[in-house]
C-alpha cells in the first residue's frame, strides 16, 4: 500500500508495538519486537505518535519519500517511547521538517531543551549538528484540545508513573484514541479514558498484561502503569468503540502466546485485533485491516 499521505484518507500504521524494551528474535517475528511507534496518515498529513525503536523502521521507509513533513506527538518520555529518535534518519537530512509536540516535563525549561539535552545529547552517537532537518517544538498542556487544519486532537491524562497523555484524533467524523501506558483502576473505568474513547472508530489500548499476570500473587504487576486486555474490552464496550486494538505487548509475550490471546480477545469483543508491525487500519471503514 502507498505510504505517502493522500487526501480523503485516514489510516493508522503500526511500526512498533512492544512495551518496555525491544524484543527481537525468532519468537517475535509475526508481531514484531520494536517498541512503541504508530503513524496516522490523514487527509494529506502525516502524524507520528511516540518514537520507540519502531520509528527507525518508519524512517527507513520515509527516505524514499523525501522531503518529509510530519507532526510528532509524545505520550511521555520513558525509554520505550523515545529510544528511536536519535536514530531517525530523516531528522538528519536537510529539507525535512518535523513539528514535535509533547507535555513539558516537570523539571525541564522547554520541550526543545528536554529533547536536546536529555534525549539526544547523552544518547545519540551522531553529533547533534548532524540533525539538519527543521525541528520545531511545541508544548501541549495535558487536557487541552487543538486543531491541525480540519484534524481535531483532544488530549487527556493517563494513569502512569511520571504521567502520560492520551490522544484522540478526529477527522471527517471519524476518531482514533491512542491510549497507551495507562493502568486501570480497581473499582471503576478511568473517567478520562472513557471520555476520550466514547464512540471512537478505533481504540488503541495498552494491554501489556493479562488479568492473570496482573494479579499474579507471586509477581503482581499492580502499580506498574499498564493494563490488561480484559480491561480494554470493558472500556471498548462501555464507550461504544467500533474496533479495539490490543497494543504495547509485553516483551516476554511470544507470537504463539499472542495468537492465543487474539482468540480470547475476539471471543470477548469480536471486532478486535492485536497490533503487529506493518498492520494498517482503514479508519474510514471502522478500523478494517488493509491488505499489504
Amino acid at each position: 500500500m502507498e505510504t505517502s499521505p493522500s487526501s480523503n484518507q485516514f489510516v493508522v500504521q503500526f511500526w512498533g508495538v512492544r512495551g518496555s524494551v525491544p524484543a527481537p528474535g525468532k519468537d517475535t517475528v509475526r508481531y514484531g519486537g520494536n517498541t512503541s511507534c504508530i503513524e496516522m496518515r490523514i487527509d494529506g498529513k502525516r502524524l507520528i505518535f511516540d518514537a520507540g525503536t519502531g520509528l527507525q523502521m518508519l524512517g527507513q521507509q520515509l527516505q524514499a519519500q523525501m522531503p518529509v513533513e510530519a507532526y510528532m506527538f509524545f505520550t511521555h518520555y520513558h525509554w520505550d517511547h523515545i529510544q528511536g529518535f536519535p536514530f531517525f534518519t530523516p531528522a538528519f537530512i536537510r529539507g525535512n521538517s518535523f513539528k514535535i509536540h509533547g507535555a513539558l516535563p516537570p523539571d525541564a525549561e522547554s520541550i526543545q531543551e528536554h529533547f536536546i539535552e536529555r534525549i539526544l545529547h547523552p544518547n545519540s552517537p551522531v553529533p547533534l549538528e548532524g540533525m539538519q532537518a527543521d525541528l520545531n517544538f511545541y508544548e501541549i498542556v495535558c487536557g487541552e484540545n487543538f486543531k491541525l487544519d480540519d484534524i481535531k486532537i483532544e488530549t487527556g491524562p493517563l494513569n502512569h508513573p511520571n504521567t502520560a497523555m492520551g490522544y484522540r484524533v478526529t477527522w471527517n467524523g471519524h476518531s482514533v484514541f491512542y491510549c497507551t501506558d495507562t493502568e486501570h483502576f480497581p473499582d471503576r473505568i478511568d473517567e478520562n479514558v472513557l471520555e476520550l474513547a466514547q464512540g471512537a472508530d478505533v481504540l488503541i489500548y495498552d494491554a501489556m498484561y493479562t488479568d492473570e499476570e496482573y494479579h499474579n500473587p507471586k509477581s503482581p504487576k499492580i502499580g506498574w502503569g499498564h493494563s490488561t486486555w480484559q480491561e480494554g474490552v470493558k472500556v471498548a464496550k462501555e464507550a461504544g468503540v467500533k474496533q479495539l486494538v490490543i497494543f504495547h505487548h509485553d516483551p516476554t509475550h511470544h507470537d504463539d502466546f499472542l495468537d492465543e490471546m487474539a482468540v480470547k480477545v475476539r471471543g470477548a469483543f469480536p471486532n478486535s485485533v492485536l497490533a503487529r508491525e506493518g498492520l494498517i487500519l482503514d479508519v474510514l471503514k471502522s478500523g478494517t485491516p488493509v491488505a499489504v
